[in-house]
């Protein structure tokens, strides 16, 4: 027993955290004391609990029985003159020493509980592999090795224990030994290692066994926790958990690199590194310093990479402890160690000192309260319910001092081996291993995820990010490097290496110019019956661009275009050009109000129009040329080429986008930006004269530029889309068949419905499309594949991608049939000719490949800027902070993307309020704008929900200030005066209140979706109607205690948990007599569709339902909800 002064000398040798730990525990201590009974021996016939831990293990079992990841490996290599006989004797008295060994389990009154064997026969197979040749020999151990690992236990029948002895040669063997984590942790395999040497080493020697008895044995272990954690005790741990993770967020996504499996697995494999030794050395001074342990400073680092890596500023990371708090069971086999979770708050880009302060106090906050089980925490927390990935956290980090792992004896060495488990708990897991010869670092991460070169990477980050913080830890977080330089180089420079010799002098008409020169009689347009031919389209625009002279357009004069698909707009739009002014096309299909607007705003001094037309626009400061009323007067003028003074810097044209503001806002595109964009996509398209191009976009969108313009600079032929063409899929199809269109130009939403068609089309895909180019929204990997398979390679796929303020097309990507996309959407690739792309974060600084930053574009693609809007032009527009060029800019888009490992871009969505739905790009800001002047309307938000993958639709979500809300009829029309057709959301949903978080700001999680929407449960009751409704909702009622259940009403709403679903699961197998898989409860949650799903699902001829049948009926069913709405949502 140490003296007073021993225990003195003690506590002044400790670190300044582990002094403040020790204090903080012993301020603790006394009020625990009361409360802390002793363990004692159970009676032999007392039914034990299991433990909360073996509890949530024994649930995973339920939900993914044969599971691997639940393996605990004690492998170790036996060096020297091996006794096979007494190493079986240690064996089995250390089954026979430990009741865990011992352990099944079984299930009364719907509850897990352990069961106990007097005895249990542990067979060990012996496999002799000596006469076999070293390689064969190796990979016959990794094999064995790996099926240990992996090879599923039975809860039930058990044991749950197994080895294996390998002979390798006479003075060389390896034991296979594996336990069921519901018996065993890490700690447990020190103890078994420590105890097989030293019952090996008295047997050996004659001796009876070493050991002295053990005080408890496991199960009373789990009695006592059971007794213990409630009342005071139970409620002070579960009350400082619940305000230190009050607002928290459960879910953490670092960038991976494919989707995230609809329920989690547990496939993985480790990758390790190497700390440089001055480096855990400084680390180690650094800690010491400021009274941390290595593992907080290592964690608050890992806690700025992950900050890095995802933006999300508030973050719970797991961790494990051994949870042996008493001396009964220190020396136990056993299921003690607990996960900690460890939230660390990095808002307002704090130093790195600042960070590891708040780290510090939050860990030793977390040590203090430790005794709470994390399976108790998630039952109080009630976190959202996700099969998909593990509750409350997805990353654990630890910290473990080195291990011994090694033990000789006079005859025989003892060697615990470490194990690639080729399994991962959860999505990653970096452990920390600080021994003597340096700090090691494993990051154990989900294969099903990410990949290895991804972790590579993330290990060279964190390594490079640990290096700068020792150099200067009062650096900001977001200031400390995190990319090496050969990186930083690769991403700014060498991936945006598109310089191409164009001639930027020359001007549109000039280059159209020289392709009538060249095929004068080839032919230009075809419009229904009516086509001209290159001379005849040039020289009428010559005749109109000389009126327009005479009307006074010139160089950056604006000309407002307001025709329908015609001819004549193709004439219109070339002589506004060859007159040297810069076009505003005026949709008419566009409000009135809209109209107005845009007549103002640009300035428009000369409209060009049609008779019929010019009573819906507001022209009285305008004047109007209509050219169906002026042909005569236009055939007047001469219909050679002239010189209009253009310049390379001069508007060509006007976009309206939507605006946040209310009111769109119009980008002015200059000719040089034109030029480049045109002769970019032509060479990367490979466009020929031959080809014939489907003019299909809205001249209001500027992919109608690319339709028309990098048509004619190529001397192909532009196609217009009658006017009456039905939109059916088949009548388009059929129309591009009969027109041998070769070049279609679509918004991904189309494409997307032509692929769900194709299997039903006799001719899926004309003969004679060579060249389909789909943009404006997020594609589906899934529509490729699809596509491939009837498209084959015939026809050249390209994704495109690019703001109007970058001129039409920034990126290009080609798929390859060879290497599928494996992200959420296909990728936008890489920049055309002259442009350059990079994603940086809030400090304009380049951010690691796959992770997500804003997309910034420059090159000659850029706009002048935002017309009569200098402030937004300024903000938008921002010096290029990498180029030496004078003047260089950047245009920074508010997408946000991510670059993959070759530079190739994947978009990933929108940084602000702006979206697009079927190729138009929207501000959210302009509907909320115009929706909250109805006088009905209180407060409103819209939102662009996508709850069916590459179905996006606007959801408006409002407040009224009537007792009587408006009807969906009224707002609809209301907007349709205001905005057009396109910015309609197509559903309004009204509530009471708008939901807001802890900081007073919508909480866009809680809005509802429109498909699952319901009033409260008293307003929404239904009754069950069929035997089976009745059936489910007489066990759920039973299992929650509540005394109406209604048919739509959500299981985990009303009070259910993972446990309880257990006990209605078993009692719902036997109600319906007949096997459920346990996921269908958690997927079907409420009575309807738990019924839907039961009735309309066929058993198996094993009486049970094979998942893969449960996910295809779900994907059809998926799919056929998705046809239907595309039918009501053609673009």
């Amino acid at each position: 027993m140490p003296s007073s002064e021993d225990i003195s000398q003690r506590r002044l040798d400790l670190s300044p955290a582990k002094r403040a730990l020790l204090e903080r525990l012993t301020r603790t201590d006394a009020k625990k004391k009361t409360a802390l009974q002793e363990i004692t021996r159970r009676a032999s016939h007392e039914q034990v609990p299991v433990t909360f831990a073996q509890q949530r293990l024994w649930f995973l079992e339920q939900l993914e029985p044969n599971g691997s990841a639940a393996i605990v490996p004690a492998h170790m290599q036996l060096t020297g003159r091996l006794d096979s006989a007494i190493l079986t004797r240690c064996l089995h008295e250390l089954i026979a020493r430990h009741e865990v060994f011992r352990t099944t389990f079984a299930v009364v009154d719907g509850q897990p509980v352990q069961v106990v064997a007097p005895t249990v026969h542990l067979p060990i197979p012996f496999v002799d592999l000596s006469n076999t040749t070293e390689s064969e020999r190796e990979a016959s151990v990794q094999r064995l090795m790996l099926e240990e690992t992996q090879r599923p236990f039975h809860l039930t029948t058990g044991p749950l224990v197994r080895a294996r002895l390998l002979k390798l040669s006479d003075t060389e063997h390896i034991l296979l030994f594996a336990m069921h984590h519901t018996i065993a942790d890490g700690w447990s395999v020190g103890i078994l290692f420590r105890e097989l040497v030293a019952l090996y080493a008295a047997y050996t020697q004659g001796h009876s066994s070493p050991l002295v008895e053990l005080p408890v044995q496991y199960a009373d272990y789990a009695l006592w926790q059971r007794q213990w954690l409630q009342g005071e005790v139970l409620e002070q741990q579960v009350r400082y958990w619940q305000e230190h993770l009050a607002g928290a967020p459960t879910t953490l996504d670092i960038p991976s690199d494919r989707r995230r499996p609809p329920v989690q697995t547990y496939a993985g494999a480790m990758l390790s590194c190497e700390l440089a030794q001055p480096l855990a050395e400084r680390l180690k001074v650094l800690s010491r310093q400021e009274g941390c342990t290595l593992f907080m400073t290592l964690l608050a680092a890992f806690q700025t990479l992950l900050y890095r890596y995802t933006g999300q500023d508030d973050l719970l990371i797991g961790t494990p402890i051994a949870n042996r708090t008493r001396t009964e069971i220190e020396g136990l086999i056993g299921m003690f160690i607990n996960t900690l979770v460890v939230r660390t708050r990095l808002a307002g880009n704090p130093s790195f000192l600042d960070l590891l302060a708040r780290v510090r106090e939050s860990a030793l906050g977390a040590y203090a309260h430790q005794d709470l089980p994390f399976e108790k925490l998630v039952e109080v927390l009630q976190p959202r319910r996700d099969v998909s990935r593990h509750p409350l956290f997805q990353v654990m980090f630890s910290l473990q001092s080195s291990l011994t792992l090694s033990r000789t004896l006079p005859h025989l060495t003892f060697k615990l081996l470490s194990v690639e488990r080729h399994t991962a708990q959860f999505d990653l897991t970096v452990s920390i291993l600080d021994t003597e010869e340096g700090v090691l670092a494993g990051f154990e991460y989900n294969t099903d995820l990410f990949d290895q070169a991804t972790m590579s990477r993330m290990a060279a980050h964190f390594q490079e990010l640990l290096a700068h913080i020792v150099r200067d830890p009062h650096q900001r977080i977001l200031d400390i490097p995190l990319l090496t330089f050969s990186e930083r180089q690769r991403m700014l420079y060498e991936w945006n290496q598109t310089a191409a010799p164009y001639a930027f002098e020359r001007c549109i008409p000039e280059m159209f110019e020289q392709q009538v020169a060249q095929r004068p009689d080839a032919l230009a347009i075809r419009y229904e019956n009516a086509q001209l031919r290159y001379a005849e389209l040039n020289q009428r625009a010559n005749q109109l661009a000389q009126h327009l002279r005479v009307l006074g357009v010139g160089p950056e004069v604006r000309v407002g275009i307001c025709l329908e698909p015609s001819l004549e707009l193709a004439i219109g739009l070339l002589a506004i050009l060859k007159a040297g002014g810069t076009y505003i096309p005026l949709d008419p299909t566009y409000p009135q109000e809209r109209l107005a607007f845009m007549l103002h705003d640009a300035q428009i001094a000369v409209l060009v129009t049609q008779a019929d037309l010019q009573a819906h626009l507001p022209t009285q400061q305008t004047r109007v040329v209509c050219l169906d009323s002026s042909t005569e007067m236009l055939a007047q003028y001469a219909a050679e080429n002239f010189d209009c003074g253009l310049r390379p810097e001069n508007g060509a044209y006007v976009i309206y986008t939507s605006g946040s503001t209310g009111k769109p806002k119009g980008v002015l595109i200059p000719h040089r930006a034109v030029v480049n964009h045109n002769l970019a996509v032509i060479q990367r398209y490979g466009l020929q004269p031959t080809d014939r191009v489907l003019q299909f976009a809205s001249i209001s969108f500027d992919v109608a530029v690319e339709e028309l313009f990098s048509a004619w600079l190529s001397g192909a032929t532009v196609v217009f889309k009658p006017r009456n063409l039905s939109p059916s899929l088949k009548d388009f199809l059929r129309f591009v068949e009969q027109e041998h269109l070769t070049v279609l130009n679509l918004p991904v939403p189309y494409w997307h419905e032509w692929v769900v068609e194709l299997p039903r089309l006799v001719e899926p895909v004309p003969a004679s499309l060579r060249l389909l180019i789909i943009g404006s929204d997020k594609a589906l990997p899934e529509r490729l594949t699809t596509w491939q398979h009837y498209a084959g390679t015939r026809v050249q796929l390209y994704n495109a991608y690019g703001p109007t303020e970058a001129t039409i097309t920034t990126t290009v990507y080609e798929p390859d049939m060879a290497a599928p996309p494996m992200g959420s959407s296909l990728p936008i690739g890489r920049p055309v000719a002259n442009a350059q792309v990079y994603i940086l974060d809030t400090r304009l600084q380049p951010v690691p490949p796959g992770v997500a930053g804003e997309l910034y574009i420059g090159g000659a693609g850029l706009a002048r800027g935002y017309l009569n809007r200098p402030a937004l032009t300024a903000e938008k527009f921002i010096p290029h902070p990498f180029s030496r060029t004078p003047g260089a800019r950047l245009y920074q888009t508010g997408d946000i993307a991510r670059s993959l490992p070759d530079g190739t871009l994947e978009f990933l969505g929108r940084s602000d309020t702006q979206v697009k739905i079927r190729g138009f790009r929207i501000e959210l800001g302009e509907i909320e704008a115009v929706l909250a002047q109805h006088p009905q309307v209180q407060s409103c938000i819209v939102l662009a929900r996508e709850d069916l993958p590459g179905e996006k639709r606007l959801v408006a979500y409002l407040t009224a200030t009537t007792q009587e809300a408006p009807s969906t009829s009224t707002l609809r029309h209301y907007l349709k005066e205001h905005i057009p057709e396109y910015m309609l959301p197509s559903a309004f949903m009204v509530l009471d209140v708008l939901p807001v978080n802890a900081n007073g700001k919508i909480d866009w999680r809680a809005l509802p979706s429109p498909e699952t929407l319901r009033p409260s449960l008293e307003e929404a009751y239904t009754a069950p109607r069929s035997e089976i409704e009745r059936t489910i909702a007489t066990i759920w009622q039973t299992a929650l205690h509540i005394e109406h259940v209604g048919t739509q009403d959500n299981f985990f709403d009303l009070g259910g948990h993972s446990l309880l679903m257990i006990q209605v699961h078993r009692q719902l197998c036997d109600a319906l007599q007949r096997e459920i898989p346990l996921l269908d409860l958690f997927r079907y949650a409420s009575i309807s569709a738990l019924s839907e799903h039961l009735i309309g699902q066929p058993h198996a001829e094993d009486g049970t339902t094979p998942a893969s049948k449960t996910y295809g009926r779900a994907d059809a069913r998926k799919e056929a909800m998705k046809r239907q709405k595309s039918i009501r949502h053609r673009p």
